[in-house]
């Protein structure tokens, strides 16, 4: 098992809702997040005053699919996250070693 951790652009949340549930993965893990990239921050205009904002606003979204299922998610991430500016976001996958559904007690990928 992996878990598949992307950071996006807050405003492609839908979009990539919408292309891992028509792919066959609704269940994800979703929080508001803030940071930074290369890019560093960007530097804004209010009332005539330039001043940087360094963490921006980011959503991290958070699958665990089986190990064959892996290229599937982060295709699909990718592809309805991208728009092609600096800030898109990154895509991270690390193992799971073990899942335990409390419901049920199922366990590992029975638990997914």
């Amino acid at each position: 098992m992996k878990k598949v951790e992307a950071v996006i652009r807050p405003d492609r949340l839908g979009e990539v809702k919408a292309a891992l549930s028509a792919e066959g993965y609704p269940s994800m893990t979703v929080s508001d997040v803030r940071g930074r990239g290369n890019q560093e921050g960007v530097k804004q205009t209010w009332r005539g005053e330039e001043y940087s904002v360094d963490l921006l606003n980011k959503t991290r979204i958070e699958v665990v699919v089986s190990d064959e299922e892996v290229d599937d998610v982060v295709n699909t991430i990718a592809d309805s996250a991208k728009t092609g500016e600096v800030g898109d976001g990154k895509i991270f996958i690390t193992p799971v070693e073990g899942a335990v559904r409390i419901r049920t007690g199922e366990e590992d990928e029975d638990a997914l």
